[in-house]
């Protein structure tokens, strides 16, 4: 968690890049990042120097001797007319040469350009970036987190950045193991791959893992049990595709500042011929775990699509071919956890039932997760769902939970209606009674964590259920939860015309006696 001057000072940054003339949301973002890039760079290389001293052992580095004057410790002093075009002609071209630690971030710094050109604006940034808290453990990933939180406006192809709460239910949901491959054929931002790094900090914490930050009273999960794992965690586990090279560069600072320097983080156009051939059909090597919002408002030509995901359902819509593709991205077992807008679930169309078809005939299709529709405002108001689901397996019965709601407004303010403390799916403090039907979330993962206990017993009144394979079958595969879920009508009861009447007279006369009481004061 991070303090309120430090969202201030955010703030303070946004604003100067907001009068300094730079107003895309996505621009500022990626400059900022840009900036934060270069002082941790100077960081890495001061760590490299002190390390040499102590050891007396060379120590790889990050700029050779003639290349001193391009660290952040060097230009942060300089005046703004010396430093605009060091950085722009020489710092920024410096990027894509650079790797820190095993992460190669020249595949996403190589088209880096200064926006920036202000002298006066420059000078106030970089004055503003070294005064964040950048190498203060768990507190730079929540000061990224708050900063891509001011990313409110949509990109193109239907991209939005999901909610952090719904992805800490998604999974949650999954519980993705140390030994996992995690892949996003749609990472954005990286939040998926993110929040599973969040995830194992807090799982794999033992009692003595566990640091009390006193000065905000949260609490910092080391990790201390990923101990044998991190190896893998810091460079073959996470893995991020999308085709938009300014995601591609945040999603790779996000997961650098949360504690993976080394994720595989790539440009790709994940349903082309180039990515979809990386995993036919009966993969092994696949990944553990899937975890997705792809994009759900494009339209693609035939021949953009790789042919084995077209001879699996034809059609152009994109949130179906996602879905077949990450059928071939998992390895059998593997399981995944995507949201689809609601039209994937009941959609009449040959391509909408064969896709349908697929997840419960050939895979075991485990939960349908019904979301309210203000969960994605402002971005938009669409109704969507969750699908969990495993690779092969067989689909027996599906369980279904209506969530009402998710601790915020569904109006395109999205205040919170609960303490800061009580929101997400796995809140800082329990929730009381009552305050349940505010945020749903935690309840989702009570009764999936116990849903085998409660197998056939919940009436379909209730908000979580079961609905048997034959039954979904029958309704040609629909899993709207609509088909499904039972609304029990209050039965209002009407009073005769004979006590309406009594009870008007009684009211009239109760009316008059106040009037001559008030007239009798006035007298």
């Amino acid at each position: 968690m991070i303090t309120g001057d430090l969202k201030s000072r955010i703030d303070r940054l946004w604003e100067e890049f907001w009068t300094g003339g730079i107003t895309n949301p996505l621009t500022v973002i990626e400059q900022i990042t840009f900036l934060m890039f270069a002082r941790l760079l100077d960081i890495v290389e001061t760590r490299n120097e002190n390390r040499e001293r102590r050891t007396k052992q060379p120590t790889p580095r990050l700029f050779r001797p003639d290349q001193q004057h391009l660290r952040w410790s060097h230009f942060r002093n300089l005046r703004g007319e010396e430093m605009l075009p060091l950085l722009r002609d020489l710092v920024f071209p410096h990027f894509k040469t650079v790797a820190m630690e095993g992460a190669t971030f020249g595949e996403y710094m190589k088209d880096a350009q200064l926006m920036v050109q202000k002298p006066s604006l420059l000078v106030s940034a970089v004055s503003m970036v070294e005064a964040l808290p950048l190498t203060e453990g768990d507190t730079k990933g929540d000061l990224y987190e708050y900063l891509l939180s001011k990313l409110t406006t949509a990109g193109i192809n239907g991209q939005f950045r999901t909610p952090r709460h719904i992805i800490q239910l998604m999974v949650a949901l999954l519980d993705p193991k140390p030994t996992d491959v995690v892949g996003d054929p749609a990472c954005g931002t990286g939040g998926f791959l993110v929040i599973t790094m969040e995830y194992l900090l807090r799982k794999y914490s033992s009692a003595q893992g566990v640091i009390e930050n006193t000065e905000t009273r949260d609490k910092i999960y080391t990790g201390d049990l990923l101990e044998p794992h991190r190896e893998h965690i810091r460079t073959r586990m996470f893995h991020g595709f999308d085709f938009d090279v300014t995601m591609l560069r945040i999603a790779s600072m996000n997961l650098l500042l949360h504690g993976v320097d080394a994720p595989d983080i790539h440009y790709q156009d994940a349903l082309s011929a180039s990515f979809t051939d990386r995993f036919p059909d009966s993969a092994s090597d696949g990944f553990d775990v899937v975890l997705a919002n792809p994009p759900f408002t494009g339209s693609l030509d035939f021949e953009g699509v790789h042919p084995g995901l077209l001879r699996k359902v034809k059609t152009r819509k994109t949130e179906l071919l996602f879905l077949v593709l990450i059928l071939r991205m998992l390895k059998t077992g593997g399981r995944c956890g995507v949201i689809v807008p609601d039209g994937v679930l009941f959609g009449s169309s040959k391509a909408h039932l064969a896709l349908r078809h697929a997840l419960i005939e050939e895979n075991q299709l485990e939960a349908v997760i019904s979301l309210p529709s203000g969960v994605f405002k402002p971005y938009a108001g669409v109704s969507t769902a969750i699908l969990v689901f495993s690779k092969g397996g067989r689909t027996d019965q599906v369980w279904y939970y209506d969530v009402t709601a998710d601790g915020r407004s569904l109006d395109d303010k999205r205040t919170p209606l609960l303490a800061e403390e009580k929101l997400g799916a796995i809140p800082k403090e329990p929730l009381a009674k009552g305050e349940h039907s505010k945020n749903n979330l935690p309840d989702v993962l009570a009764r999936w964590a116990t849903r085998e206990k409660h197998d056939g017993k919940n009436a379909r009144t209730a908000q979580s259920f079961f609905v048997p394979k034959e039954e979904i079958v029958a309704r040609k595969y629909d899993l709207s939860i609509n088909r499904y879920k039972e609304v029990v009508h209050e039965e209002v009861v009407h009073e005769s015309p004979k006590k309406i009447l009594v009870r008007l007279a009684k009211l009239e006369e109760s009316i008059q006696r106040g009037i001559k009481e008030l007239e009798g004061m006035l007298r």
